[in-house]
């Protein structure tokens, strides 16, 4: 990577995360481009970070992460949520629980259906394969021979398939591929390791092209605005060691901030709700009423259970420590054994009742004790399970706390606002209870913690719920993609109404896919590189995933 930054490039890239790595290596490809990547956060050298079973310390020493709240949430009893983001290159890539999923065919295809051509799952498709190599090869589903490494975990821990037998024994077929032909099931997931580290999107994307000398990734970088002229962006500002400094793009500025920072980024910028704006004092280039609307994100609950004799689950004990002396040694050496755990081993897709077309919960088997998103310290040792509403029906917002750029904003999902949402998260937790009842599970001796345990009809279930639910890390939706006045970026994800800007991240998503959200942002990355291209090429021109345009 380029060290010597000019003053003027073609492509300006903010935001180093999922997709922001796919862009900056997919456009610096042709060597007559200049492209520049601004990462607020530090490079992603952390050991934490390249460790995967590091991921439960990034949770509690908030290295790498912005750490946002929500606001107060009426449906959480007036709790604030917790809202982790990477603030690091490869972005949440970097400090994620790895699991490589897709969602279902038919979210893609609403997108379509509500006005999005190109944006089907049989479209899309070719851009999952493209961005993927996975170690079982290359099938009508997968790539073999991407940037993204995606593979079995290496060292299973032994209860993650006990977690899988006992979904079998309740009913739920077995599914070697969740991002096969059929979703429905439980099984291992697939993860995005290679020899036994995080293959995070820096490592896939930026790493491999570090030498080219068009592009110029610059850390600690903290975008304040786009420039604009004339209803054309024209660069970036930001702040680096604390000083001010701007950036010019020839071509285009792409913003991959994320579902809570692109939107932010475009209101300071004066691109928003005009009477919004106006309330911090900030002058209206664009009056886009979209901007920060349509927030969503998956609800999440989880129930522990203790299993203080079974040592060979993660926990906090005498046991456990020289477990993990040892897995540090054997990680050290030959990257197996415990730590190459992504911690959520096992889950599932699975339906709320039989009347539901296609499954509308997912689960995540935790060979651990997770408490407050593993910020809180638990000793002893147990497993957990999570289950969340793959499709949310509540919708929020995310707005300006104030004109200052270094303020994190509003953040308010509105979890649990549609009764609909409760209902099914009532059902999953029944559905999730009946599972870890099952006889292998059961076998083991371990017990459901008192906090859920006294929940046992609907209503206290409800108040369970209420209390502990809480994201799952997937929000979405800010910068809607569309056509009609609410959407922020047309299906090309250029903003609409702002010439040489787009949007490319998850908040671009017009309904939050059922399913963990890593990897349809690196496919929106791997399309979005193409769409520029094909731009920069001239005309009206429509792309596949080989990068090359057909005219229409």
């Amino acid at each position: 990577m380029s060290t010597a930054l000019p003053s003027q490039v073609d492509y300006v890239i903010v935001g180093g995360g999922s997709a922001g790595c796919v862009l900056a290596a997919r456009l610096s490809e042709d060597p007559s481009v200049q492209v520049a990547l601004l990462e607020a956060g530090p490079p992603d050298t952390s050991v934490l970070i390249h460790c995967p079973a590091g991921l439960a310390l990034l949770a509690k020493n908030g290295q790498a992460n912005w750490g946002f709240e929500t606001e107060p949430q009426p449906g959480l009893g007036g709790r604030r949520g917790y809202q982790p983001r990477g603030k690091v290159l490869g972005g949440s890539s970097s400090v994620n629980a790895m699991i490589y999923a897709r969602g279902h065919a038919s979210d893609y295809d609403a997108w379509a259906a509500a006005g999005n051509p190109g944006w089907s799952f049989a479209e899309l498709l070719p851009w999952f394969r493209k961005a993927e190599r996975n170690e079982r090869g290359a099938d009508a589903f997968h790539g073999g021979d991407g940037p993204l490494n995606v593979m079995d975990l290496r060292s299973p821990n032994r209860f993650s398939k006990v977690f899988v037998e006992a979904g079998r024994q309740a009913g739920y077929p077995e599914n070697h591929d969740f991002n096969g032909a059929e979703q429905e099931g439980v099984g291992l997931y697939q993860v995005t390791h290679r020899d036994g580290e995080r293959f995070s999107a820096a490592k896939a994307y930026l790493a491999p092209n570090r030498a080219r000398p068009n592009l110029h990734v610059v850390t600690g970088a903290h975008a304040t605005r786009v420039l604009l002229e004339d209803k054309r962006a024209t660069g970036v500002a930001y702040r680096i060691v604390g000083a001010s400094q701007e950036l010019r793009a020839r071509r285009e500025v792409i913003l991959s901030a994320g579902a809570l920072l692109s939107p932010q980024l475009l209101m300071l910028s004066g691109i928003g709700p005009a009477e919004h704006l106006r309330e911090h004092g900030i002058a209206v280039a664009h009056d886009l009423p979209g901007v920060g609307r349509n927030l969503h994100d998956h609800v999440d609950v989880v129930q522990v259970w203790d299993a203080p004799h079974l040592t060979d689950l993660f926990g906090l004990s005498f046991t456990g420590a020289v477990n993990v002396v040892k897995g540090i040694a054997e990680w050290r050496r030959q990257r197996s054994g415990m730590l190459t755990t992504n911690f959520a081993e096992a889950g599932g897709f699975i339906r709320s009742s039989p009347e539901e077309a296609i499954p509308d919960l997912q689960l995540h088997f935790v060979i651990g004790k997770l408490v407050d998103h593993g910020r809180k310290t638990v000793f002893g040792h147990g497993y957990s399970c999570h289950v969340c509403l793959l499709r949310p029906r509540s919708r929020g917002s995310l707005t300006l706390r104030s004109a200052d750029p270094l303020a994190p904003p509003r953040i308010d999902p509105h979890f649990l606002a549609d009764a609909d949402d409760v209902r099914r998260l009532v059902r999953g937790f029944r559905v999730m209870r009946h599972i870890l009842e099952q006889p292998a599970l059961a076998g083991l001796r371990g017990r459901e913690l008192a906090a859920s345990a006294g929940a046992r009809d609907d209503a206290q279930i409800e108040a369970f719920i209420r209390s502990h639910a809480d994201t799952i890390y997937h929000p979405v939706g800010t910068c809607r993609m569309g056509t009609d006045a609410g959407a922020v970026v047309d299906p090309q994800l250029r903003v609409h109404g702002i010439a040489g800007l787009r949007v490319v991240d998850a908040s671009v998503m017009p309904s939050i896919v059922g399913g963990n959200t890593n990897a349809p942002v690196i496919m929106i990355g791997e399309k979005a590189a193409d769409l520029v291209k094909a731009a920069a090429r001239g005309g009206r021109e429509s792309v596949h995933a080989g990068g090359e345009a057909l005219a229409v």
